[in-house]
């Protein structure tokens, strides 16, 4: 196979560093002297399996050089290509990206290089020590890419992390045929950089946050500190230190054994009384942000939750920051253009069209004992005032005792009934003949559901994408919750705030479907699914670490202790 076989859209400049390094490989008789060396799969197979950190990287090593003719992939004319040097150098900065570089230092290449410079001399060991290099590198590079571009965790093995989100495709010997600029790829694996500028910038987070751990973190405020604008108390030069990186203020805070005293005439003396510092000004301005990128209740009152989060250590944060790195890792490396996606600690859901947000929205998602799932689907139904199917857990847990005593009565009460079937073949069920106190999961054979309505609970509309989960997007008649700060208030479904906003935006490509028809279509309350044009991706992710386009960095509370079950497996 010609290493000139790359795609049409190369660069001529690519092309000609391309062939130009084909030639040195191909013809045979190089700079040096002597053919360079070759490989061959039981030689590779024997490498990779002699190191341990080398082993699960073996089928990546095996397709590089297949797809190569077991050509050597580091070496030009027999020296060894810039490339080396920078994966070694990148490698030196793996903490950076949270990983630790010890990992990967597993061969000693100032050795081996020292090696091969005294073996230029003889063109036998010259060679064998170029196969054992390369190999080594191969082998390096494939250890260190797995870990930063697909995840040091699979978190489909991990019990508690719960991450079904489809993950990324990247083809590891692709990667390093592109940085050996043998191919070009859409894709930034040139300079060893990350895929997701998210990733990109809780990468710069944690650098800075790790600075602030190296300088002793921040200080804390004392348990129940409380303060409004514009109170006056001695730990308002903490609060300044901790936002603003300064304790300088109108006063500085005297200590409480301390009392200033001013001489009189008379030589007898009289205490000073000194103001306490005073809560306002900028002061408010960096709470409130705080508050904001915490996601808590923007009100400038320093007490309860605000302060918790104050008071957080830095080794806390930067713990965090790192499994969300991690997260990112695990990511298709590219999104679609246009894709729902629902951040379940942000209490958000984010529309994106054509690689850029339109609009957000606030949701409700799944109380902490009936999580909202972690994974990805295609939405292809909106549906129009749709029934609301009534869980068995609900029906044995809260219904069963009233459905024995009187079941017309109880149901008709809150707008329910019963069938046998499933949509437009539903079969309205008598449910007085149905003896409900020896009713079971496995052998009932009905459906109780609640018509549609204002009682209902998926309210006007619901969004479907089929999945084993039985999770949808769901408008909902209690709007009161969508004020509180934190909206784990469901059985495991999101609510929507907006939900005719998205239900437009949605049908905004299918004739005939504009606010007005789904308006009208709702108010006749009677059941409609109507099908998209085209099925939208929706991802139903947990980060509970970000960097905002203002540059802030944001954090939000573990809900379902994902984080927790990540770090315990990260950095064991």
């Amino acid at each position: 196979m010609s290493l000139t076989l790359i795609t049409t859209s190369c660069s001529q400049d690519q092309k000609d560093k391309i062939q130009s390094a084909a030639d040195s490989v191909t013809s045979g008789i190089t700079k040096a002297g002597g053919a360079q060396p070759t490989l061959d799969s039981v030689y590779i197979v024997r490498a990779m399996n002699a190191e341990p950190a080398f082993k699960e990287q073996l089928i990546w090593a095996k397709k590089f050089y297949r797809e190569r003719e077991f050509r050597l992939g580091w070496f030009r004319n027999h020296e060894i290509v810039p490339q080396a040097k920078t994966l070694l150098g990148v490698i030196n900065k793996a903490a950076d990206e949270g990983l630790d570089p010890k990992k990967y230092k597993v061969k000693d290449f100032d050795k081996l290089f020292a090696d091969l410079e005294k073996a230029q001399g003889d063109s036998t060991k010259r060679n064998a020590l170029e196969k054992q290099i390369d190999v080594a590198l191969s082998g390096t590079y494939f250890n260190y890419a797995s870990d930063f571009y697909r995840g040091r965790v699979n978190p489909r093995e991990v019990k508690g992390i719960d991450w079904d989100v489809k993950r990324n495709k990247i083809k590891l010997h692709k990667a390093l045929m592109t940085i050996l600029k043998e191919r070009e790829s859409t894709y930034p694996y040139y300079e060893f950089e990350p895929l997701h500028p998210e990733y990109d910038g809780l990468k710069k987070a944690l650098a800075e946050y790790r600075a602030i751990q190296r300088n002793g973190g921040w200080p804390l405020l004392p348990a129940g500190t409380k303060l409004k604008p514009g109170d006056s108390s001695p730990n308002v030069a903490l609060l300044r230190q901790r936002l603003l990186g300064t304790a300088a203020d109108t006063a500085a805070p005297a200590p409480a054994t301390a009392t200033p005293v001013q001489p009189v005439a008379n030589g007898a003396a009289t205490p000073v009384a000194v103001a306490a510092p005073k809560y306002d000004g900028e002061l408010v301005l960096a709470v409130k942000e705080f508050q904001r990128d915490m996601g808590l209740k923007v009100d400038g009152i320093v007490s309860g939750e605000t302060v918790k989060q104050l008071n957080v250590p830095v080794s806390d944060r930067v713990r965090q920051i790192t499994v969300n790195m991690e997260r990112w890792r695990w990511v298709p490396k590219r999104f679609e253009k246009d894709y729902l996606l629902v951040n379940i600690p942000d209490y958000k859901l984010h529309v994106v069209e054509n690689d850029k947000e339109v609009f957000d929205m606030r949701v409700i998602v799944g109380k902490t004992l009936n999580a909202t799932p972690v994974f990805s689907d295609k939405v292809e139904y909106v549906v129009l005032s749709p029934y609301w199917n009534v869980p068995w857990s609900i029906i044995e847990k809260e219904m069963k005792p009233k459905l024995m005593s009187n079941p017309s009565a109880y149901l008709d009460r809150l707008d329910m009934e019963v069938v046998r079937g499933y949509g437009k073949k539903a079969v309205a069920v008598d449910p007085n003949s149905i003896d409900w106190s020896s009713i079971e999961q496995k052998t009932f054979k009905y459906t109780v559901r609640r018509r549609p309505g204002p009682k209902n609970d998926l309210g006007e509309v619901k969004f479907i994408f089929p999945n084993s989960n039985d999770i949808y997007l769901h408008d909902t008649p209690h709007d009161e919750l969508f004020s509180q700060s934190k909206r784990g208030f469901s059985h495991g479904c999101v609510r929507v705030a907006e939900p005719l906003k998205l239900a437009e935006y949605l049908l905004r490509n299918k004739p005939g479907w504009d606010m007005q028809t789904i308006q009208d279509t709702i108010a006749e309350r009677r059941e409609k699914y109507v099908s998209l044009k085209e099925t939208v991706p929706v991802y139903l992710v947990y980060f509970t670490a970000w960097v905002d386009p203002a540059g802030h960095v944001n954090f939000r509370e573990d809900i379902y202790g994902h984080d927790t079950a990540l770090a315990k497996e990260y950095f064991q």
